[in-house]
């Protein structure tokens, strides 16, 4: 079962660079927390990440996530997303760039010149199960 995301949250998203904070499980149990930039296509939320960081290596093993998005001027505004993840290197070099210029207004490697020595990257598609909160 899918849900949707609310229309000011979807705004939300397009409009603003708005920071998103990825939960995914450890292999202990325990949840590791990331912060990200975030896009969506549709429903579905985007996050950028690198071949063997900790969160594509929690999500290969459970998919399960938990995405909460919280605008900085509104403190008491949240929406939580919680779903599963699919992950692909497909498109990961063009949604970092994408990501980059709505963050920073700079392509990756412009923004961070370290990033010719990133793995590669990885798109994390994000399909709400269930969407709770305010916005």
């Amino acid at each position: 079962m899918s849900a949707a995301l609310s229309d000011d949250l979807k705004k939300l998203i397009d409009d603003s660079p708005v920071f998103a904070t990825l939960a995914t499980v450890q292999p202990d149990g325990s949840p590791q927390l990331s912060v990200t930039w975030v896009t969506r296509d549709g429903d579905d939320l985007l996050i950028s990440t690198t071949v063997g960081r900790r969160k594509e290596k929690n999500l290969r093993r459970d998919p399960r996530v938990s995405v909460m998005i919280n605008p900085h001027n509104a403190p008491y505004t949240y929406a939580e997303v919680r779903g599963t993840a699919t992950m692909t290197t497909e498109g990961g070099p063009e949604l970092i760039d994408t990501l980059s210029r709505k963050y920073t207004g700079k392509d990756y490697a412009d923004f961070n010149p370290a990033a010719k020595d990133d793995a590669r990257r990885v798109v994390v598609r994000v399909s709400p199960r269930r969407v709770v909160g305010s916005i």
